[in-house]
């Protein structure tokens, strides 16, 4: 069974190479300048958006069409640090969230750098893994795993907002 299609998901955000600007009417300058500023504004804004920051949620710039719906739904991003095992208070309110797209994250052990795998609850031997609950982002280390000096986990969701 195959999902409707959205007219927004068919739009790539490319910009064409070359554009003629008339000269010979201020008039149609006028309105090629006002279509080509508009086309680079559209898909400027279709583009992923690569900012990461401590302590605030930002907009992707991802837009997602779920159940066939023609109402996108909006990408946001926040960056967690963690010295250690334990809960981070994540502040998201789960209400609005349909669900994390891309959740990833990194640690260091001083020496060397590793993965932090999106794992369920239970920790992998070797491995530091985290998992979201209602209120954190809970980080777990399986038996052997190197030990924590620093690190970051970025969430990455969908927000029904």
């Amino acid at each position: 069974m195959s999902t409707p299609q959205s007219p927004n998901q068919n739009q790539s955000p490319y910009l064409r190479v070359q554009r003629h600007f008339p000269s010979d009417s201020i008039q149609a300058l006028t309105v090629e300048l006002d279509r080509s500023y508009v086309d680079t504004a559209i898909k400027v804004n279709a583009r992923t958006i690569a900012l990461f920051a401590l302590g605030s949620q930002i907009v992707t710039g991802e837009v997602w069409y779920l159940q066939g719906s023609s109402q996108g739904e909006q990408g946001l991003r926040q960056v967690y640090t963690f010295t250690s095992t334990g809960n981070i208070a994540h502040g998201i309110n789960l209400n609005t969230v349909s669900f994390f797209s891309h959740p990833f994250g990194s640690f260091t052990d001083g020496t060397n750098y590793y993965g932090v795998i999106y794992a369920g609850s239970a920790s992998v031997s070797g491995q530091v893994t985290f998992y979201i609950t209602p209120t954190n982002i809970v980080i777990q280390a399986g038996a052997g795993a190197p030990s924590i000096s620093s690190g970051i986990i970025v969430l990455e969701w969908v927000s029904k907002y």
